[in-house]
């Protein structure tokens, strides 16, 4: 190449780095030029305008009262050092704006916030792509008002806009500080007020503590949380911590929450105590039974969506009265209901805590789990209502096992298992079974409460089967028991119409069937069974002692709450006793005549018909004095001949065709004939 060539090459590449840098230096410019008219434009002018667009797009009144700036700062300026991140050190537009105030929708009226400086962070680049990328978002002192209405209309619900936006909201934090929230809803009658402050700590950036009311309960408490909620960084944690009242029941929890945007990452220690887990439904909207006073803790984890939310407590234990619970259990909303399922396991059950699911506690355990002592003086049966109202509201499939069962009173029930299932107001309990004395109690139960029968009405109705009751295993710290071999078989089918147990078994339908076969009785004995009534009964057939039992077999049948004898006859070592009469469940009345006949002639030894007559809670019991119950030599009643075939099926399940109860319920089928003058009854 020749010197002019090369001086040629030399004054072209300098024409062209100069046009580069021209170039250069104007989209520099451009961008510097506007930054500085940016930052040196007067930007209270544009408040009208950012006013009315801004309440054009929420649809309520938007109002920047105070002064309105644009700085160049960095998103670190306003963060604590463990809050920053690597981005943190590139400045950005800062806007900055005083006395901002937020109104709620004409139909409710009145301000939803009101912010004495609101400001945040805009990363330019992002608007190339439709995208507001906010950094940070900070409300200095907010005051914030949520409202809804008994209607259901509220204020935190913002207008729609008729066509979809192009641009894209990124908001990457929201750092909290000193301020007051005002929560008030019509539809859960909650007013609850929350004072936020700003702490220094080594987890927890903020605290607050609420006051207030919900569904008429007091609610008091307190917690923490971090200055700095991160919407996009995942791994972020945010850390909670609360404990709260209300009314009798106390919550607690603490832990993190590393994914706001969908609280899929929700890890908390959930504590939970009250006078009753059905106080909860107030709170959560889940129906749990009647229990005495409880508390759990667990493992709270939760996955929030558009349509449904998902909540599970896992590996959660504690104490419901004196006896334990644990397992786990899973709530999954939406349409039509929420369904509440899982397995719960208690290795320790307290019989007595059971009496408050069915209200069979007394009334001053009713008023420490914050029902109303309603159960009348000289009432037996529990006429505390079912709550039907609420089983509607969720859907259930839950599991229950007790591993062993303990009652004051030695009775060896050993395990508890029930599979409880509702379904749009219909409980189910199938199974529910006991095994008790070597034998097994099996039951299945179903409550209609969906208020197909009416209002707080409930169609049920129960089978129970009793196999194999072991009489000897039955109350083993009795003495004399231990040679006993026999056994208690019994069947139940009854049906109903009413509200509580008091109410169902006094306008019950079905029929109840027992046999006992080679047991002994004794006053001891229904001492321990706390049977005061059979108690006085033996005592004034037999004196003070025990006898044996060859066999027990009695039928009723039972028609609007009133159980009639069809067959009850008891073969002792001295006596034969039938007995006749009714037992009124709806007024807990008893009107049964007993008659003994003695099985040798002993002139001396017969016995009168004893009346049991009477209230459940203090029956009276009397002897015929007027009339011998039979003279020696009689005939012997013993019952009609269908009901008594009725209850072969016990017979075949239990002792077999050459049991004593066996016999008497072959003799019973045969009808007695009236014996000529001076001879003796005969049978056919």
């Amino acid at each position: 190449m020749t010197e002019a060539d090369a001086h040629r090459a030399t004054r072209s590449l300098s024409r062209r780095s100069k046009i580069v840098l021209a170039v250069a230096g104007v989209l520099i410019a451009i961008p510097a030029v506007a930054l500085v008219v940016l930052l040196n434009y007067d930007w209270n002018k544009a408040r009208p305008w950012l006013n009315a667009k801004t309440s054009e797009a929420i649809g309520r009144p938007f109002v920047i009262g105070g002064d309105l700036r644009l700085t160049w700062d960095k998103p670190s300026d306003t963060l604590r050092e463990r809050d920053r991140s690597w981005r943190d050190l590139v400045p950005w537009p800062h806007l900055v704006a005083n006395d901002v105030t937020v109104g709620n929708p004409d139909a409710i009226g009145g301000q939803m916030a009101g912010v004495k400086q609101f400001s945040f962070s805009l990363n330019p680049l992002a608007l190339l792509e439709h995208r507001i990328n906010i950094p940070v978002l900070r409300f200095e002192a907010p005051q914030i008002e949520l409202l809804r209405d008994a209607d259901g209309r509220n204020n935190w619900t913002f207008k729609q806009a008729d066509k979809p936006s192009p641009w894209r909201l990124d908001l990457e934090r929201i750092v909290f500080t000193k301020g007051t929230v005002h929560f008030k809803d019509a539809v859960e009658k909650a007013d609850i007020r929350a004072d936020v402050d700003v702490i220094d700590d080594a987890v927890y950036g903020i605290s607050w503590k609420a006051k207030g009311s919900f569904n008429g309960a007091p609610v008091s408490g307190g917690g923490k949380a971090g200055a700095v909620l991160s919407l996009k960084q995942q791994t972020t944690p945010f850390p909670l911590q609360a404990d709260m009242r209300i009314g009798a029941v106390r919550v607690a929890l603490e832990g993190t929450l590393t994914k706001p945007t969908q609280l899929a990452a929700l890890d908390l220690r959930l504590k939970l105590s009250g006078p009753s887990m059905a106080r909860l439904y107030a709170i959560s909207g889940l129906v749990l039974p009647e229990t005495p006073a409880f508390s759990t803790e667990g493992h709270l984890t939760a996955a929030l969506g558009e349509t449904s939310n998902h909540f599970t407590y896992d590996k959660f234990s504690g104490k419901v009265g004196s006896s334990d619970i644990g397992g786990r259990l899973e709530y999954q909303s939406g349409p039509p209901r929420g369904k509440l399922s899982g397995k719960v396991v208690s290795k320790l059950l307290q019989f007595s805590d059971l009496g408050p699911l069915i209200g069979a506690d007394s009334n001053a355990s009713k008023t420490a789990r914050g029902v109303a002592p309603v159960q009348p003086n000289g009432k037996v049966l529990p006429v505390e209502q079912f709550r039907t109202e609420r089983w509607t509201a969720i859907d259930a499939d839950v599991e229950y096992a007790a591993e062993h069962i303990v009652r004051e009173k030695t009775l060896p029930i050993k395990k508890l298992s029930t599979h409880l299932i509702l379904n749009n107001g219909v409980l189910t309990l199938a199974p529910l079974n006991f095994e008790i004395a070597g034998g097994a109690l099996n039951s299945t139960i179903k409550l209609d409460g969906s208020g197909r029968e009416g209002k707080d009405a409930i169609r049920a109705t129960a089978k129970v089967g009793l196999r194999h009751i072991k009489i000897k295993e039955l109350f083993p710290s009795v003495e004399g028991l231990q040679a006993t071999v026999g056994e208690i078989n019994g069947d139940a089918q009854l049906s109903a119409l009413g509200n509580s147990v008091a109410s169902l078994l006094g306008a019950s339908n079905g029929e109840v069937k027992t046999l006992v076969d080679e047991g002994t009785i004794s006053k001891l004995l229904l001492e321990e069974m706390g049977l005061n009534i059979g108690n006085v009964v033996v005592t004034k057939l037999f004196g003070d002692k025990q006898v044996k039992l060859n066999c027990m077999v009695t039928d009723f049948g039972v028609t609007n709450g009133i159980m009639q004898t069809r067959v009850f006859i008891a073969d002792t070592e001295e006596a034969i006793i039938t007995a006749d009469g009714t037992i009124n469940l709806a007024n807990e009345q008893l009107d049964l005549t007993l008659k003994p006949e003695t099985k040798q002639l002993r002139i001396f030894s017969l016995r009168a018909p004893i009346h049991v007559r009477g209230g459940f809670s203090k029956p009276d019991i009397s002897i015929d004095k007027g009339v011998l119950a039979l003279k020696a030599g009689g005939a012997i009643a013993l019952g009609l001949a269908a009901p008594a075939a009725a209850l072969l099926p016990l017979v075949n399940t239990g002792p077999g065709e050459n049991s004593a109860c066996a016999k008497l319920l072959a003799e019973a089928r045969v009808k007695p004939v009236a014996p000529p003058p001076g001879k003796t009854a005969k049978r056919k």
